[in-house]
């Protein structure tokens, strides 16, 4: 019921904006997801209050408008019950609050007054709730909204519609959900949002199956971890780090990430604070990560290293602008960096210079995983060799994983999945050939493909178990690797099976004749083709005469 309650609510405020001229406006998306995350919070905010370790919390669980009781407090116990509140919600005054918004309605400044409570919220709280770019400008919670509404006259009511909206829907019930419900609401939330031009690096949105294959096989089922740190390179909208958190337990890792864009930072800000990852949100950084890095070492030099390093980085793209800035740095492009075609700069093979990043920012014990076009696991020259043999011979790839095609909406590209682990302690690589997995469905009249749970069990438990299946997986030494080219295509491995059926003498020669007769038959057919052919021929050089 919530799940379905909260769909409608991200439907009527998308209608909101589509009746005030902003439907497919490219600012809808900051409109909805800050006004999404703007009642979470305000509902959040009331739920811990009515929990908190406070003597002041009775009063407000008790009372028939909690926002009203926690208004009627003196200024000294409002901060009493404030310092009992857990650091995952931000800190609200009366005035911060939807019910005072509802309030006000009736007053003509009503957009000034609504754009001022969200930003006030931001700054208030601009320590906790912000992320910041590479460059340490921190980027508050919320900004103005109603300004995106080109007819002044019309901001006062658009605020209105919205408050309206948000006033007639509770997440209450939320609250003791949990990862599947938040992602499912997530994933509906963005759904519109998530394509290409949204930046320099188009948002690859990664399948939810995908994200949850990754994290299962680089974590394991029942992990017994702490304080484990997570890094996804090119994070966009955060769905990889979500699934890893999960996996590990949003409460026993730390979460780091960097992605170019502003509306994946936007989003994967949002997506933190749904998960229970508040904690983190210092961590995401809004900057160009092949450039300029942002999560080093004590030392302030080198490359911050993690237990856990994930990215779905964009395959293909021109960045001449920046390429001789990131090639002057061998060592952390030891295999190279594309060149610049002479036509298509857009070809430019960007993913070559993530699969780099992330082995350098593993731990000594770190396990990774990046999704790459499936061409790459077979490339016989370039940069893309260069590091086939650099994670063959050191042996940091311990498992590929091929998808199905038109898995990843955003892409028409085949894509693989491929793991390390730099303990380098594998004796042998699984290969997975999952291109034949799936099923196609409907979606807005859309046809699409998705890996089914019982089928990301099978990859899971066959991965772990390096079983060989025919046609389907195989288990090989880095040896006959390196004896295939330095393939980490699953079908060049496969036994090649030939079928012998025994028959009688009788029967072969019996064969033989229908053989010889059906050739017979289509030399006979071929001839008479022939001839037709060059009757027509002759017709068309005398002009049809005989």
């Amino acid at each position: 019921m919530i799940k379905q309650q909260t769909f409608q609510l991200i439907d009527d405020l998308k209608a909101t904006c589509q009746t005030y001229g902003m439907g497919n406006d490219g600012n809808e998306y900051k409109i909805i997801t800050q006004v999404f995350l703007y009642k979470f919070l305000n509902d959040k905010f009331g739920y811990e209050l009515k929990n908190a370790h406070s003597s002041f919390a009775a009063k407000i669980r008790n009372a028939e408008k909690w926002e009203t009781a926690y208004a009627e407090l003196s200024p000294n116990e409002r901060q009493l019950l404030l310092m009992a509140v857990s650091p995952d919600v931000p800190k609200l005054q009366p005035e911060h609050l939807i019910a005072s918004l509802w309030n006000q309605q009736a007053k003509g400044d009503f957009d000034v007054i609504f754009d001022a409570t969200m930003t006030d919220i931001a700054e208030k709280n601009i320590d906790i709730f912000s992320t910041q770019t590479s460059a340490n400008t921190k980027i508050p919670l919320f900004e103005s909204l109603t300004n995106f509404v080109t007819d002044t006259a019309q901001r006062a009511p658009f605020a209105r519609a919205l408050v309206d909206r948000l006033a007639k829907f509770s997440f209450e019930e939320a609250f003791a959900e949990h990862f599947d419900f938040f992602s499912a609401i997530f994933e509906y939330l963005i759904k519109d949002y998530n394509t290409a031009g949204g930046g320099k690096y188009a948002e690859y949105y990664t399948p939810h199956a995908i994200a949850t294959i990754m994290a299962r096989l680089l974590v394991g089922d029942n992990p017994d971890l702490h304080s484990v740190e997570c890094y996804d390179p090119s994070a966009g909208t955060g769905t990889l780090l979500m699934a890893l958190a999960h996996q590990i337990g949003e409460d026993r890792c730390t979460i780091f990430s960097q992605d170019i864009s502003q509306r994946s930072n936007k989003m994967l800000k949002l997506n933190l604070i749904l998960n229970n990852l508040v904690a983190s949100l210092d961590n995401a950084i809004q900057g160009d990560t092949l450039v300029a890095p942002y999560h080093k070492s004590v030392d302030g030099q080198s490359l911050k290293t993690f237990d856990f390093v994930v990215s779905n980085p964009p395959f293909k793209m021109d960045f001449s602008d920046t390429r001789e800035t990131i090639a002057a740095m061998p060592a952390r492009f030891w295999a190279g960096v594309p060149g610049i075609p002479a036509k298509k700069k857009e070809s430019m093979a960007i993913y070559t210079c993530f699969i780099q990043h992330v082995i350098n920012s593993l731990k000594k014990t770190g396990k990774g995983a990046i999704v790459i076009p499936t061409g790459f696991v077979t490339a016989k020259s370039g940069v893309e060799k260069k590091i086939l043999q650099k994670i063959v011979d050191d042996r940091i790839v311990f498992g590929c994983v091929s998808m199905p095609s038109n898995v990843f909406a955003n892409t028409g590209t085949n894509v693989s999945v491929l793991f390390f682990d730099n303990s380098r302690q594998n004796d042998k690589v699984i290969l997975i050939d999952a291109s034949k997995m799936g099923e196609d469905y409907q979606e807005n009249g859309l046809k699409k493909h998705r890996i089914t749970p019982e089928e990301i069990n099978t990859i899971v438990s066959t991965f772990r178990n390096k079983e060989e299946k025919d046609e389907f997986s195989v288990a090989v030494t880095y040896e006959a690797i390196k004896e295939k080219g330095y393939s980490l295509s699953a079908g060049q491995y496969f036994d090649v099976k030939i079928e012998y059926v025994d028959i009688t003498e009788e029967e072969f020669n019996a064969n033989l004749a229908a053989h010889k007769t059906s050739l017979k038959e289509k030399f006979e057919e071929s001839r008479k083709l022939e001839e037709e052919i060059m009757k027509q021929l002759d017709l068309l050089k005398f002009g049809g005469k005989e």
